[in-house]
């Protein structure tokens, strides 16, 4: 019988990727990171990529494998996945998948729902429509058709609120009458144990964030966005230009704001980012909290070890 996957999630900045590290070498695993920002080669020291030392270290998987310019789905990370545990458990390892973006961990554990595959001619219709009256109004218009998505979807996130039209537009009905309708296909029913790493002091982890912006842009952030917008193609129309940190940055390259509100308009994305992080753990049922602290890896490898025992 195989061991459950091992699932360790978070909100952003709380050091789910060296916990994960840790894990790894403790337990003889391999990491799939779970995160939409680290597939796109480029996009390093914006999403705290884990460096080439520590990847010969410890064996990464699903980071770099897509250009920024290139769209990837829940449905693809969920099909190369599925692959990759197969190939670590055939070498006799246990996968940790280590990340934050959740809809990848509920694409892999419980499965998509069936709906519509993406329709390049309505796209363009919502952004056009978008241009004329602005993404505020077209998350106004989401919440009439359909209160209970628009209440998920920041009013800032374009790809969302993008897609939520679009299956509107293409089905007649909304995302959520779609969600419920349809149910789920079926997945590779996976035995996973999930942890979630747990800001116990919000005031300090609130502080935490904006030093680590801050660390980010000393460490080079400005000039890894400058060489994706100038060398790399990167759009603002691209998924991976929307990340929290570029998309501001990348608005300051473009004269939209001047550095220092691009900064301040970073600083506070990362913190609603967080939030929202933070709301959707709290409605995942079965999530083990692990506070964190320093020893939230000791944590996780004890319940780890009492459960597999």
């Amino acid at each position: 019988m195989s061991l459950p996957l091992l699932c360790l999630m978070g909100p952003t900045g709380t050091g789910k990727s060296a916990i994960g590290m840790d894990l790894a070498q403790r337990l003889g695993g391999e990491i799939i990171s779970v995160d939409s920002a680290m597939i796109y080669r480029g996009m390093d020291i914006g999403t705290a990529k884990p460096g080439r030392g520590d990847r010969a270290r410890i064996r990464h998987h699903l980071i770099d494998i897509r250009d920024p310019v290139e769209r990837y789905s829940a449905g693809e990370f969920t099909t190369d996945a599925r692959r990759v545990i197969t190939e670590i458990r055939a070498r006799g390892k246990v996968p940790i998948l280590v990340g934050g973006t959740f809809l990848y961990f509920r694409a892999l554990l419980k499965g998509l729902s069936r709906l519509p595959d993406a329709n390049l001619t309505v796209r363009a219709a919502i952004r056009a429509r978008a241009e004329r009256r602005g993404w505020g109004s077209l998350h106004a218009d989401l919440a009439r058709l359909d209160p209970q998505s628009a209440a998920r979807i920041h009013v800032n996130d374009r790809q969302r609120i993008e897609r939520a039209l679009e299956l509107y537009w293409l089905t007649g009905l909304s995302p959520s009458q779609l969600y419920a309708r349809d149910g789920r296909r079926e997945t590779a029913n996976y035995d996973a144990l999930r942890y979630a790493l747990w800001p116990v002091d919000r005031e300090m982890y609130t502080r935490r964030l904006e030093t680590r912006f801050h660390a980010m842009l000393a460490a080079g952030l400005v000039d890894e966005v400058r060489y994706l917008h100038v060398q790399a193609g990167l759009t603002p129309d691209c998924p991976a230009a929307r990340a929290v940190g570029y998309r501001q940055l990348g608005a300051w390259l473009g004269g939209k704001y001047d550095f220092e509100e691009a900064v301040r308009r970073a600083v506070v994305a990362t913190r609603r980012y967080a939030k929202r992080q933070l709301t959707w753990l709290r409605g995942e049922p079965g999530l083990i909290r692990i506070p964190m602290a320093s020893t939230a890896m000791e944590q996780i490898l004890h319940h780890w070890r009492s459960v597999i025992r």
